[in-house]
């Protein structure tokens, strides 16, 4: 038989209680964060003061967002400010926030619930990067007003992902020039002019493909990098040398489409990348199939990637401003920790 109700407590609220001199709400299971993390919240010493301060209390969570709508709104707003294919991985990285996080109250997200989170997945690489999206959206929910501060900024300790540390040596890129080609234009000679514009600017694989024959200017590269277009606009003029014009003449030289606007072109003269959604199928098939080339051809066992040339540049740069300069970092950082990728060398004290 349920038990009989005590008298004291007849009249009042679902939950409510009256103990000793005050009155307490019990707190449903999981909704704790939204009553200071108690399990028996205390209302007020007299009945007044309890429906007043219960009144108020409702109020606030009335105006509690869940991450669902968070999300939500960040999809709509931030997403779209982010490069193309950044957009896809953080839409990706929302759809599998939702199902876990999705009806929690933005003010309930705990660091316990972070890590248990990224413990139970799988892919660690892909949860972190989920997180990350869920640590800006906690971000930006604070700049729009939803809450008053990011409920775990600052108090994870993840253990760092090792940055890749593939240096591609100087006898590996001749390697990949001695390759012959049965033609005067196509796959194997874009690719290797290709790379030695890349070595010698650093350029984003991204904004390597953008290169219209316009930006080419008496004064040198004019370069928007794809990743600060939306934020700072800095825009690079990478100066002329020898080297550099004499390998973006390479590059010209070797298009299959001479009359084309692009430095790298189509059959068709045409880009490869697809700005709608980030993509170069047609450059990445190209780019494997010389790999596997340069791989069974030539004395190179170990293949890399265009981030490893990126990463190349930086590394032969006569200092790390420089290769900050060239890879337009906004933070030094990052360039030392990822990019810089020759062992330092040290003199010794005597």
């Amino acid at each position: 038989m349920p038990r009989e109700r005590d008298a004291r407590n007849k009249g009042l609220p679902t939950r409510w209680r009256h103990i000793g001199n005050a009155y307490y709400y019990q707190v449903p299971p999981g909704l704790e964060s939204m009553w200071d993390d108690k399990k028996t919240f205390r209302l007020g010493s007299s009945l007044p003061e309890a429906y007043r301060v219960w009144a108020d209390r409702l109020g606030d969570l009335e105006n509690i967002r869940t991450m669902d709508k968070l999300l939500d709104r960040y999809t709509r707003e931030v997403l779209p400010t982010k490069a193309v294919t950044t957009q896809a991985q953080n839409a990706s990285a929302v759809k599998a926030l939702k199902p876990v996080f999705g009806r929690m109250p933005l003010n309930s997200i705990k660091p316990r619930h972070v890590y248990q989170y990224i413990d139970k997945r799988e892919a660690k690489v892909s949860a972190r990067r989920e997180i990350e999206v869920l640590s800006h959206a906690l971000t930006k929910a604070v700049e729009w007003g939803y809450i008053d501060r990011h409920p775990f900024k600052g108090e994870l300790r993840l253990a760092s992902i090792p940055p890749r540390t593939r240096y591609v040596e100087d006898w590996e890129v001749l390697e990949c020039f001695s390759l012959t080609s049965k033609r005067k234009a196509g796959s194997v000679l874009a690719i290797q002019a290709y790379i030695r514009v890349k070595l010698l600017t650093g350029l984003r694989r991204g904004d390597l493909l953008r290169l219209r024959l316009d930006d080419l200017q008496e004064d040198g590269i004019h370069v928007m990098p794809a990743k600060t277009a939306n934020s700072t606009r800095k825009q690079l003029i990478i100066e002329w040398t020898d080297a550099l014009r004499e390998a973006v003449d390479e590059a010209k030289a070797v298009r299959p489409w001479k009359r084309s606007e692009w430095l790298f072109c189509t059959q068709r003269g045409d880009s490869f990348l697809n700005e709608k959604t980030g993509r170069a199928g047609s450059w990445d098939s190209m780019w494997q199939g010389f790999m596997r080339r340069v791989l069974a051809e030539t004395k190179l066992t170990n293949r890399f990637t265009e981030h490893d040339l990126r990463a190349k540049c930086a590394s032969d740069a006569e200092s790390l401003t420089h290769a900050q300069t060239l890879l337009a970092h906004a933070d030094s950082r990052l360039t030392a920790r990822v990019y810089r990728r020759k062992p330092e060398r040290v003199k010794p004290l005597r």
